[in-house]
């Protein structure tokens, strides 16, 4: 996985909590990932000046106002099975007006608001899924309205679809899919947190980074489906192993960065990865 500096320095700060990241601690992050220091430099100065991060002093970076939609974003997977409710079979509707194709920004812009709620182009311009969000139509609204604002979106609740559309709407999304993957990720995951005590420091920082931006990614734009669409115990169980996976990637990155402040620290990682504070640490990466 090739990582850009630009996305792992807003990653190891949205998972910082607040507290400012060094110029120091970038560079050696990106370091371990390959990236040259130079391009590291020039990724925080772009980030500053687009807003995304903003000096702290003494070559400390914090999150910058431009970046709060993506924590808000980042954060959504935290919340688990609290952000749906019972389907009662009703769908969330949306209505896409036409976008001019010159506006490559603003339909990607769209794109991403659609898929972080988990709708799927039933026909040409009208999206659905299932009305099981917690906040309901007027939820998902906001949502919306906050993701793309000015968009030419309506978003309304429908239902009696007929049985024909009823089937092909049941059918925008792989059921099957979803649950093995759910299965199949939380065996990974569990798998490598079993055996990263004999990996080096470094190693550890390095493979929990690209597996938890995997993980993390794949809750963030979950659909969100309800049963019997999807198993949601086996995304329950899913969601939890990412938990338990972040934290133990969250104490790692933080001994490896306390470590580029002095000497970077070798051996095995069974010592960081031995008493987690899961309640101590935000989301990375």
């Amino acid at each position: 996985m090739n990582v850009s500096p630009r996305a792992l320095i807003l990653n190891l700060l949205l998972g910082a909590g607040g507290a400012p990241l060094g110029a120091r601690e970038a560079v050696a992050a990106c370091a371990l990932m390959g990236v040259q220091e130079g391009s590291t430099r020039v990724a925080l100065a772009r980030l500053v000046a687009a807003g995304m991060l903003q000096p702290g002093g003494r070559g400390l970076y914090t999150l910058g106002a431009a970046a709060q939609p993506l924590a808000a974003d980042v954060a959504t997977w935290r919340a688990g099975e609290q952000r749906v409710r019972p389907w009662l079979g009703d769908w969330v509707a949306v209505h896409a007006g036409a976008l001019g194709r010159s506006d490559r920004a603003a339909l990607r812009s769209r794109e991403r608001a659609l898929d972080l709620l988990g709708l799927a182009e039933l026909e040409r311009g009208l999206y659905l899924r299932p009305d099981n969000l917690a906040g309901g139509v007027a939820g998902v609204r906001a949502r919306l309205a906050s993701l793309c604002p000015n968009s030419d979106l309506t978003v309304f609740v429908a239902r009696d679809l007929g049985p024909t559309r009823e089937r092909d709407a049941h059918g925008l999304w792989d059921g099957a899919g979803l649950n093995h993957a759910y299965a199949e990720r939380t065996d990974r995951l569990d798998r490598w947190l079993a055996g990263a005590g004999s990996l080096s420091l470094d190693e550890a920082a390095r493979e929990s980074l690209v597996m938890g931006h995997d993980a993390i990614h794949a809750l963030v734009f979950d659909p969100l489906l309800p049963e019997p669409m999807v198993n949601t115990t086996a995304r329950a169980a899913f969601a939890d192993a990412v938990r338990r996976f972040d934290a133990a990637g969250q104490l790692i990155w933080q001994q490896f960065l306390a470590g580029s402040r002095r000497t970077p620290p070798s051996g095995p990682a069974a010592a960081q990865l031995a008493t987690p504070h899961p309640a101590d640490l935000e989301t990375l990466p």
